[in-house]
């Protein structure tokens, strides 16, 4: 029996990954609201699901079922899901793919938010860029870079401005 192409096998993992982490986004984002939280921002969060989405479909159905990745980048790859490990680790209960504010809620400053204010977006924009450049797949890459910038532009803003809220509400 032949194993599958090394493309079947990596999405097959990500989209298992992705799934997972929407599951526990769920169950955190219902915990958040039952005490007290608030979604900010709602409005963008299917076109932001339905980009990824359609990033993943688009790796999969532009990229021949034969092509041999380059190691060196899924290696990379892997190491990015290191770091965002250690983002849902350090955030906890408060990690979800939503914006949701709690107004008593701490703002989060270990981890890897000690060096960086929105560390997660910083690896998804990696992530966008280097799984399609591991199967050599360069403009997958650029068209999904580009889309995840512009909505990054915009759910940044958004979060910021509820964090900011929370923080200037802090004696």
């Amino acid at each position: 029996m032949a194993w599958p192409p090394p493309l079947v096998w990596v999405l097959g993992l990500v989209i298992l990954q992705r799934l997972a982490e929407l599951a526990v986004a769920r169950r955190n984002t219902r915990r958040l609201l039952a005490r007290g939280g608030r979604e900010i921002g709602a409005g963008h969060y299917p076109l932001m699901v339905a980009m990824h989405a359609a990033w993943l479909a688009a790796i999969a159905f532009t990229t021949p079922l034969d092509t041999q990745p380059d190691w060196w980048m899924l290696g990379f790859y892997l190491l990015l899901q290191f770091a965002r490990v250690w983002v849902i680790a350090t955030l906890g209960e408060y990690w979800t793919t939503r914006i949701i504010t709690l107004d008593d809620a701490p703002l989060v400053a270990k981890g890897p938010f000690r060096f960086v204010r929105h560390p997660n977006y910083l690896i998804v924009t990696a992530e966008i860029a280097v799984l399609p450049l591991a199967f050599h797949n360069p403009w997958v890459a650029i068209v999904f870079t580009v889309l995840n910038l512009f909505m990054l532009r915009h759910r940044i803003r958004i979060e910021q401005r509820a964090l900011d809220a929370r923080a200037a509400a802090v004696p």
